[in-house]
């Protein structure tokens, strides 16, 4: 009869209890509330709604300015065709957002991906008024002009992420992208200025080339599950040296790779291709593969095991630097009969 009792799954995510690690990143599909529902239903213990751009809403806006004035100034007696009119700006997406919200009972999150700097302070207020219970700023950097100074690029998200934790009372992750010179150095001044949540990584569009057409495409990529070695190395390298919470993303399909995440040191995993490649049953499966593994190693709470394989914790000091490659290099005809070469 006991082997009918889940092991205890409750873990904490920047200050607020889950009932098990799986939240359900940022996606299209949230934005329904019947499918958030459902992912709800199907055990996800939070869910974080789809970001709001604000370049996607600087170009609406441009968008429906310029179909306004299209027909204007075409007859002397009738200077426009249509009243004045103004875009709804991010109003459509904090009302839709407040839906999602109300659908559900667990944790909502939301995401916030804005240009200009003065308006991730302004917008981070207008989502906290939707009652969300936390909010996850995306900050990343696409390198086009060789004469900006790295340094002025993370000292301007640093004060950021300071100027919105000071702006709004619920709780803030910054989910951040690997290409950093030093991640941990800027994950660690992260953590100073108050941020409680560190998401690795985003997912970053890269263009394509279509070379019978010759020119550039951009095709929308799900994550695989070696996407996931990435994240585990920083996330078995940042347990321990922060205050603030790790929520290990991409590539994680099933309940071991959570379990991967969390021995490297994660309080949760964030999880999105998989539910567009395997369904919403995904997420039940994933976590009764966490539950029965928790049960097979005798552990009763996540939190047992939890860093248990991160550097702090192990014995081998190579494990997680580049030295360990060449030991592999070494070692190549062990590598070349491994069966995860089949």
């Amino acid at each position: 009869m006991e082997d009918n009792i889940m092991a205890d799954l409750k873990t904490t995510y920047m200050g607020i209890e889950l009932k098990n690690p799986l939240i359900i990143g940022s996606n299209n599909l949230i934005t329904d509330p019947k499918n958030a529902k459902a992912v709800e239903d199907a055990g996800a213990s939070a869910i974080v709604y789809k970001s709001l751009f604000e370049e996607q809403i600087q170009l609406e806006n441009y968008e429906m300015d310029m179909q306004l004035e299209a027909y204007s100034d075409r007859n002397a007696e009738v200077t426009k065709l249509f009243p004045d009119l103004e875009h709804a700006g991010p109003r459509e997406f904090l009302l839709n957002l407040k839906k999602v919200k109300e659908s559900v009972a667990i944790p909502v999150f939301a995401s916030l991906n804005c240009v200009n700097r003065e308006t991730w302070v302004a917008w981070a207020k207008k989502i906290e008024a939707t009652g969300v219970d936390g909010l996850e700023l995306n900050f990343y950097h696409v390198a086009v002009d060789h004469t900006i100074d790295e340094s002025v690029i993370i000292e301007e998200q640093i004060s950021i992420a300071k100027d919105v934790v000071k702006a709004v009372k619920i709780p803030v992750a910054v989910k951040m992208s690997p290409f950093y010179t030093n991640p941990l150095n800027f994950i660690h001044r992260l953590d100073k200025v108050g941020v409680k949540g560190f998401v690795m990584f985003n997912s970053l569009f890269q263009p394509d080339i279509d070379v019978d057409a010759q020119k550039m495409v951009y095709k929308y990529k799900l994550s695989n599950v070696e996407d996931s070695r990435l994240p585990l190395r920083y996330t078995g390298l940042v347990h321990g040296i922060v205050k603030g919470d790790i929520c290990s993303s991409r590539g994680l399909f099933s309940g071991n790779d959570i379990v991967k995440m969390i021995l490297a040191g994660a309080t949760s995993i964030q999880m999105v291709s998989a539910i567009y490649k395997q369904g919403f049953d995904t997420i039940t499966k994933a976590l009764e593969e966490l539950d029965a593994w928790m049960k097979k190693n005798n552990y009763n709470k996540v939190s047992d095991f939890r860093g248990k394989m991160s550097k702090k914790n192990i014995k081998s000091p190579f494990a997680y630097k580049r030295a360990q490659y060449v030991d592999i290099l070494l070692r190549s005809d062990d590598v070349l009969n491994s069966k995860s070469l089949a």
